[in-house]
């Protein structure tokens, strides 16, 4: 601004910001919206890189990113079963899912076996399913016009206390993906309105040391999880009662 001799009041003026916005860009390194940098960088007669060097690392950020996906199922249907029993097969560590009813998984594996298998063999397992008495599950049922949701939510949740040495709880997240995590692998099987989860694209994350997309799923589960803890449920009802 010195060297094109405008105040910051008065490049304020010439972008139509407020003159706070310019004073917390200088001070506070704050990033200004693209179309407002193209004019700024205009008036100072300077790359918009050259003014806010953090751009730079975008670009990097990105490749970062990109480097995490080791691939996109444009549906979870598309996924074979083949795929699923060798994800399974090798979480020798950490085995989570978070899901709504994930009945599939049973229709596709013999779930509680598998599960039971990995347990014997030292794998932590946490399994989350939906609620069926939750908002959650009432809400994503009528979206769907799925009225046997809580249902069967309820039979996943009867299938798998079969299961000795799991972490089982109910939830009632609104989630928006359902997560899959076998070891230092995630899958992520987002989810949309007024679509089924199978018809939804699922990506494929492996942890880097440097990346963050796996770190953000896997933070979300144990989130949830810590959430919907019966601790955590007793504690709320605690509260609830307190006031």
């Amino acid at each position: 601004m010195l060297n094109a001799g405008m105040t910051p009041a008065a490049l304020a003026g010439a972008v139509e910001v407020d003159s706070k916005s310019v004073m917390r860009w200088i001070s506070e390194d704050r990033l200004p919206y693209p179309v407002t940098r193209v004019k700024v960088a205009h008036l100072l007669h300077q790359e918009e890189t050259f003014l806010w060097p953090a751009l730079l690392q975008d670009g990097q950020a990105c490749a970062m990113a990109a480097a995490e996906i080791d691939q996109v199922w444009p549906t979870r249907s598309s996924i074979s079963t083949e795929t699923w029993h060798t994800l399974f097969a090798k979480a020798s560590t950490q085995l989570d899912i978070l899901v709504y009813a994930g009945a599939f998984l049973i229709e596709t594996l013999d779930l509680a076996d598998v599960l039971a298998w990995k347990v014997s063999k030292g794998t932590r397992v946490r399994v989350l399913v939906g609620d069926p008495r939750s908002t959650a599950v009432g809400m994503r049922a009528a979206e769907l016009s799925l009225e046997w949701l809580p249902q069967r939510c309820q039979s996943t949740l009867d299938y798998l206390r079969q299961v000795d040495g799991i972490g089982l709880q109910p939830h009632g997240a609104s989630h928006y993906v359902s997560l899959f995590r076998f070891d230092d692998l995630l899958l992520a099987n987002t989810h949309s309105y007024g679509i089924w989860a199978c018809h939804s694209p699922v990506l494929q994350l492996h942890k880097a040391s440097s990346g963050k997309i796996f770190d953000f799923y896997a933070t979300s589960f144990d989130n949830a999880w810590r959430y919907w803890s019966p601790e955590q449920a007793s504690l709320r009802i605690v509260r609830s009662s307190a006031r």
